[in-house]
């Protein structure tokens, strides 16, 4: 699992051992369940830490001298940190396995899609569901993508649909207005001639085999030909790949008091695709789950999210980005589990498909 942020020991000050960490753990736990500061009292109670209650609480002024954890109120318990988040997810031994009632209702969810449209949109919309936070799914990318299909349909009157269908099931259409109809015949040898020439060739690779078709037709049919094929090369470049699918925004509102005067920027920051695909970071093979708390977060407006992603795609590439975003208070072992297993179980539907 790889981690944004700071150092796992906290830098320089006193180093934090396992009883330390324990202590450390447990009030983690307590705070993500109960939303109230925790105390000695409760930590003696709650956890067999296997210690006194003096030495918890000298335990509790260490990790509070170190600032892994605060104290909100006068005579109140104590309150994990930015700091302290971060060290307790550096510092996991394992994520909360899914139960195997949720791994079912994943592989049912997901095993029911019909297209790749379905398929991001029944992904986020578990993500959100597993996680109760606000889940966002970026497309498989057109730039990392190969060409499966290229097909030409005539709408009529001088107009043809030109249809580009990737690997991974994206399917990208544009409409092009022509001076003349090109008779059927014209369409076909046009459509086999670029299926010849694109099919499993990677985006940048297209390019220039589409810019030099028309040579290869005779001068009257150039015209139909550029027109065509220079709508093709608008499916390729026009960044179309920057869709992020996203749900679970009400998810948020229960949260609305941990967002101290951040909620409306959050919400703001869902609205717009640039600010989400930075904040999915970008995708490479392999990608482990990436875990981002409070601070971290460059994006004005989001100091008081974490937000956990990784990448999907079959075998060792990496398509596109996922993940869920929420208050710090948040429970990482559970929501990391989560967006790791429905990032690899798409990723095994995008493998079928290829």
């Amino acid at each position: 699992m790889a981690c944004a942020g700071t150092d796992a020991q906290g830098g320089v000050g006193v180093p934090i051992d396992e009883r330390k960490l324990d202590v450390l753990r447990a009030i983690v736990k307590d705070y993500v369940a109960t939303q109230e500061p925790v105390g000695s009292k409760a930590l003696v109670d709650r956890h067999q830490l296997g210690v006194s209650s003096a030495t918890i609480r000298n335990d509790m002024a260490t990790l509070e001298d170190e600032g892994y954890i605060a104290q909100p109120h006068t005579s109140a318990g104590r309150v994990p940190t930015d700091k302290g988040y971060r060290l307790f997810v550096d510092r996991l031994s394992s994520v909360k396995p899914l139960s195997a009632a949720e791994r079912r209702a994943i592989r049912s969810f997901l095993d029911g899609a019909v297209d790749l449209d379905d398929v991001i949109s029944r992904t986020v919309r578990l993500l959100a569901q597993l996680t109760r936070q606000a889940a966002v799914v970026q497309y498989p990318s057109l730039s990392r993508s190969t060409v499966r299909h290229v097909e030409l349909v005539s709408l009529g009157a001088a107009r043809v649909l030109v249809v580009l269908i990737t690997d991974t099931g994206r399917v990208e259409q544009r409409v092009v207005e022509l001076p003349d109809g090109p008779d059927d015949a014209l369409l076909g040898d046009l459509r086999a001639r670029l299926n010849a020439l694109v099919v499993g060739l990677d985006f940048a690779s297209v390019a220039s085999k589409v810019a030099d078709i028309p040579g290869q037709f005779a001068p009257e049919d150039r015209q139909v030909v550029s027109g065509i094929a220079a709508t093709l090369l608008e499916s390729l470049v026009e960044r179309s790949e920057e869709r992020v699918a996203v749900a679970g925004t009400a998810n948020l509102a229960r949260h609305g008091h941990e967002f101290d005067s951040e909620l409306e920027p959050l919400l703001s920051a869902l609205e717009e695709q640039v600010v989400l695909l930075k904040l999915l970071g970008h995708a490479s093979g392999s990608t482990p789950v990436t875990v981002r708390i409070g601070q971290e977060n460059a994006t004005s407006g989001l100091s008081s999210t974490s937000i956990v992603t990784t990448g999907y795609g079959p075998g060792e590439q990496a398509l596109g980005s996922m993940g869920v975003l929420g208050p710090t208070r948040m429970d990482y072992p559970g929501t990391i589990a989560a967006v790791g297993a429905v990032a690899r179980y798409v990723s095994q539907i995008l493998d079928a498909n290829n």
